[in-house]
């Protein structure tokens, strides 16, 4: 199953204006993701204590449990967009050892060898979505395969009809701007599945109708 999980705010952006370097998420835009820091399952998967068991934590459980694969957009790997050899961040955002633990597969117009960081192999995609997805059905063993943003990755799966289900981490957060999710995706029918609530977030999943 291919599916879609990603924390919007109120208003619908993944994201606020102005992404840095220093703040790649946008300003604003933190807030999104406290639901996610305090959850008790990503706190440990993290190599951090305490955390709060809450639905969120078991959410993220859930689904990292049934996860094989990862697909992501070049800017939510590093930020940058032009040749490797001039992207700062060219290393991505986890440093030394990244939490992921499975095969994570990165769009980019620039060709790369794999970059292997602990436990993590980060594979270099120039095809596009479809071979990107060729890829990580491969490695994923029979399980999922995840779209794990940015916006641009999420709205070329959705848009290509390539999700299967969607699930949105709604963050009690207005941002008034930044990078909505569903820019330029065009209709799409949802047929609702479940519904959580927490005190940080809303989680709403979704079977994706093609």
């Amino acid at each position: 199953m291919i599916t879609l999980d990603i924390t919007i705010s109120l208003d619908g952006y993944v994201a606020g204006p102005h992404p840095t370097l220093e703040a790649p998420l946008g300003e604003g835009a933190m807030g999104l993701h406290e639901w996610l820091f305090a959850a008790a399952s990503w706190r440990s998967r993290h190599g951090h204590e305490g955390g709060e068991a809450t639905a969120d934590s078991d959410v993220y459980e859930e689904m990292v449990s049934a996860t094989g694969a990862q697909i992501m957009g070049r800017r939510m790997f590093s930020g940058g967009a032009g040749p490797w050899e001039s992207d700062p961040n060219a290393g991505g955002w986890w440093g030394d050892d990244p939490p992921f633990g499975i095969p994570v597969f990165v769009l980019t117009h620039h060709e790369r060898e794999p970059l292997v960081l602990g436990t993590t192999t980060f594979t270099f995609v120039t095809g596009g979505i479809e071979q990107a997805l060729t890829l990580a059905r491969e490695a994923a063993g029979g399980r999922n395969v995840a779209i794990a943003g940015g916006a641009s990755a999420a709205q070329q799966f959705l848009g290509a009809g390539l999700v299967d289900e969607l699930q949105l981490h709604i963050a009690p957060v207005l941002l008034g701007a930044g990078l909505p999710l569903f820019g330029g995706v065009g209709p799409l029918e949802l047929e609702p599945l479940r519904v959580l609530d927490s005190p940080r977030a809303s989680h709403l999943r979704y079977r994706v109708s093609r």
